[in-house]
């Protein structure tokens, strides 16, 4: 997230807000590469809102030029296009999908930035498995459920997965623990 055409990209608008919070910290810390030090701020943010420990492995290069643009899903789309963004694309399973589709736990929409508007939970500021929870529970009012989440439910593999998050919190933050890392190491050399 360095690179200006990296911010631009569809998928991060909005992401210099918080690259302008994390650039103090960063300064502090000038011999960790960005891809380090941007990995560890998402360890660190699930972490302190209550979420699992997530092993962090440090060791990332920065790259001379940014990713292209498109590799993260897009929210007005399917389980076929999650699939073959994060199966297809990145390698990961089923269960590391919806795993990480519980990260939505955490956060909000801004209309100005997404096109979207509001929080997928009741409280944004906490990790925990209420995503699944309140995605089983249909929509409500003030509370965002995108076409990416929903389509979990109509998913014969993914729907037993939303349930058994929902009911136990500790088998989401295991299988998420574990699915963040995968994704954190994505085209990683040690």
């Amino acid at each position: 997230m360095r690179f200006d055409a990296e911010q631009a990209h569809g998928a991060n608008s909005g992401i210099h807000i918080a690259l302008r919070l994390l650039d103090p910290i960063r300064e502090q810390f000038p011999t960790i590469s960005f891809a380090d030090f941007h990995q560890l701020a998402g360890v660190v943010a699930v972490e302190v809102t209550g979420g699992p420990d997530i092993p962090f492995h440090p060791g990332r290069e920065d790259k001379p030029q940014p990713p292209p643009e498109g590799r993260l899903p897009d929210a007005t789309k399917g389980c076929d296009h999650l699939r073959d963004v994060f199966a297809k694309q990145m390698g990961l399973s089923d269960k590391d999908i919806v795993a990480l589709s519980g990260a939505h736990t955490l956060g909000r929409c801004h209309k100005d930035r997404s096109g979207f508007e509001g929080a997928w939970t009741s409280n944004p500021l906490i990790f925990d498995n209420s995503y699944f929870k309140e995605l089983l529970s249909g929509e409500k009012e003030g509370l965002l459920q995108l076409v990416s989440d929903k389509a979990l439910l109509d998913d014969p593999v993914f729907r037993p997965l939303v349930e058994k998050y929902a009911a136990d919190e500790d088998a989401f933050f295991a299988d998420y623990a574990e699915a963040h890392m995968k994704l954190s190491e994505l085209g990683y050399l040690s």
